[in-house]
């Protein structure tokens, strides 16, 4: 069965660090681009890292730029994402998508939760 299963998720204090994972089921991810996106409540979902098939393309959105960090690990059909210096405003469901290109199919993980609290 073809999916991605992100884990990592929880309750951070803020300044705290997270690093969350996406394992792909059912295909490798080396001829995917993958992104992680997050959702605050009755906020829209927006791009927060996009990494290329090989990681020679990185891409934050500014708000990440400096505390998150995307990685993949082909080998292992994982992508990562380092969350460092934590803060409120980073609670969202975060999810990732693996891309294939024009005419190749597009993959979403169910997501997992990041609570930044005192």
């Amino acid at each position: 069965q073809v999916r991605l299963v992100e884990s990592g998720g929880g309750l951070v204090q803020p300044g705290g660090s997270l690093r969350l994972s996406c394992v792909a089921y059912g295909f490798t991810l080396d001829t995917y681009a993958m992104s992680w996106y997050r959702q605050a409540p009755g906020k829209e979902r927006e791009l927060v890292a996009d990494i290329s098939r090989t990681g020679g393309i990185i891409d934050y959105i500014e708000s990440v730029k400096g505390r998150f960090i995307i990685s993949r690990d082909n080998a292992k059909n994982t992508v990562y994402l380092q969350m460092n210096s934590l803060k409120y405003e980073d609670t969202a469901m975060y999810s990732c998508k693996a891309r294939g290109g024009i005419g190749r199919p597009i993959y979403w993980g169910q997501g997992t939760q990041v609570t930044v609290a005192s």
